[in-house]
């Protein structure tokens, strides 16, 4: 055998043939399970000092006044005291849990009342109160259990510790988490209203504003210019003949300001033939020559028809105006259950959605009917912007 390397075949006589004791870990992970268990007493204590004291007084105030405002903040703050065990199970625990979606802002939510409505029902709240509630004779015992192992049942307070630890990690899954989908969906699609009404009212003003600049005024003075014509018909037939030419100038500048007006509400054209052709007209009017591919097979239903052609509308307009490109291109397909859109341009890049040329109200809009809006855009280009649809079909004798 090589020098140096030798093993003996056997212990040297007189050694311990016996294995090593069997040892109990105590790694971070279980020094993390005991911080939570001896924290939970005076954290649950404080908790339900807070859901006795404020909840409590608001019930008992809500013949007045304050009393159901009361109850709303208390059920705000009792959200925030979850968000502050979530965050704690999280670093103690290893609970991965996802954050509940927040309550509409006051915007969205449409003034005081609907907030404090909102508050008042909120589930993930009252969830959290109910887990103050039990937390306190829970916080007692975990309490007590692990102080005492501590100094009487160390070889098996990491078992202890871990059992103790998976309870407190189901009561966090099970009433400080989302409590399904539905509730997130819920709250989005809550949220998502608000940024519809806006849009629309948005969309209410911005026609009103069209039609008293242009049209409308257009129209009033087309009525003087009548209005004067008629008074010199038998005096100056020559200038009356002219001020009558120059209302018929006026009548056709309306009527143009009217037709564009009308086909930014909806154009004719995507009514009658579709996107295809709706696509292919707002194209040619576009400053730089824009490729159209569309390939669906059949016709959405006209809300999300209307929703891509406006999409389209909005970012070739962008593309006029922004972009420096030479050419550009529109594509939209099916896939499955969604539609999509995809707009590319050669210009010099740089759009983004904070970039003031539209890109977040676009975004919005298809977020509120559960769409995607996603902008690949670096320095120099190219743009391309894809956006996602949800494929419904036209029911039948929708035109």
């Amino acid at each position: 055998m090589t020098e140096g390397f030798s093993r003996p075949d056997r212990a040297p006589e007189g050694a311990d043939d016996r294995l090593p004791p069997a040892r109990f870990a105590y790694d971070p992970h279980t020094w993390k399970e005991i911080a939570h268990l001896l924290a939970n007493l005076p954290l649950a204590l404080f908790g339900f000092v807070y859901v006795v004291t404020v909840l409590f007084t608001g019930f008992w105030l809500t013949v007045t006044v304050i009393g159901f405002p009361l109850l709303a903040a208390g059920l705000m703050g009792a959200r925030l005291w979850g968000r502050l065990e979530r965050g704690r199970a999280r670093a103690l625990l290893g609970v991965r849990v996802d954050e509940p979606s927040p309550l509409p802002g006051r915007e969205a939510a449409g003034g005081f009342l609907p907030r404090l409505w909102m508050a008042l029902k909120d589930p993930v709240a009252w969830r959290t109160v109910l887990y103050d509630v039990i937390r306190l004779p829970w916080g007692i015992l975990t309490f007590t259990v692990t102080l005492t192992s501590l100094f009487v049942l160390w070889p098996v307070l990491p078992f202890i510790a871990r059992g103790l630890a998976n309870a407190d990690r189901a009561m966090v899954r099970g009433l400080l988490s989302p409590s399904d989908e539905l509730e997130r969906r819920i709250a989005e699609l809550e949220s998502d209203r608000g940024v519809v009404v806006d849009t629309a009212n948005a969309d209410l003003r911005r026609i009103e504003r069209d039609l008293h600049d242009g049209a409308q005024a257009r129209l009033v003075n087309l009525a003087m210019g009548l209005g004067l014509a008629k008074e010199k018909l038998l005096e100056d037939p020559d200038s009356a003949a002219e001020m009558v030419a120059e209302a018929h100038g006026e009548v056709k500048l309306a009527l143009q300001e009217l037709r564009d007006l009308a086909r930014g509400i909806h154009p004719a054209v995507l009514t009658d033939r579709g996107l295809d052709a709706a696509l292919s007209s707002v194209a040619s009017r576009c400053t730089v020559p824009v490729k159209v591919t569309v390939d669906l097979g059949a016709r959405p239903a006209a809300a999300i028809e209307g929703i891509a052609y406006f999409t389209v509308s909005e970012l070739l307009q962008n593309i006029s105006k922004h972009s420096g490109a030479r050419t550009a291109s529109v594509e939209v397909w099916r896939a499955d259950s969604r539609l999509l859109i995809q707009v590319e341009d050669d210009g010099r890049g740089g759009a983004r959605l904070d970039g003031g040329s539209g890109m977040r109200g676009l975004a919005d809009r298809l977020d509120a009917v559960d769409g995607l809006f996603v902008i690949d855009s670096p320095q120099g280009g190219p743009t391309v912007v894809t956006a996602e649809l949800p494929w419904r079909d036209r029911p039948a004798g929708e035109k």
